[in-house]
């Protein structure tokens, strides 16, 4: 009876603490096609729109960014999405944040502020209204972050992050995927 008591705890307490050190997997795998979804934009020119940039990308060059919350990292991150672009215009670079709420008219008014602290000026940020994402999207629930590169309709890179794991580091890793996507 006693060997029993210790292997139910070994399993209640050490096995969930393994699954939680496992590297996060959310969004579309490497090799697959992102598929086509609409989202509210509350920054750029398309503000105020119902949008699906992945049916105007075509075959150029893309980062998708899902998002649950804003951060300081993730404003690095897109911040750095901004400069690309703006580095590889002729590359048409792509790149936007879909942040996912059920709540997008609360939601809207704080992306534009956080939009603006940041100073983020070419990457359009929007909500999508269910924090479960575009079901294709096969979003983890554990995921704070998700990001997609993509070229041809074709993820070339997939990176997710659970809340905190998002670090300078880690917004660099991301960074440098991006040749794979436009070139060096």
């Amino acid at each position: 009876m006693r060997r029993f008591l210790v292997f139910v705890s070994f399993v209640c307490f050490v096995v969930p603490i393994r699954a939680a050190d496992a590297p996060c997997v959310s969004g579309t795998v490497v090799g697959g096609k992102p598929g086509p979804y609409t989202f509210h934009v509350a920054t750029g020119p398309e503000r105020g729109q119902l949008t699906c940039y992945i049916c105007a990308t075509e075959e150029r060059p893309a980062v998708i960014v899902f998002a649950r919350s804003m951060s300081d990292p993730l404003a690095k991150l897109v911040k750095g999405l901004d400069k690309a672009k703006a580095d590889h215009k002729v590359k048409q670079l792509r790149a936007w944040v879909t942040f996912l709420s059920d709540d997008q008219p609360s939601l809207d008014p704080k992306l534009v502020a956080w939009s603006k602290k940041h100073a983020i000026r070419d990457v359009p940020l929007g909500v999508f209204e269910d924090v479960g994402g575009p079901p294709a999207y096969k979003l983890a629930r554990d995921a704070d972050v998700t990001v997609l590169l993509y070229v041809k309709q074709k993820v070339v890179s997939n990176f997710a992050f659970r809340a905190g794991e998002l670090t300078e580091p880690r917004v660099n890793d991301v960074l440098k995927e991006l040749p794979k996507i436009v070139g060096p």
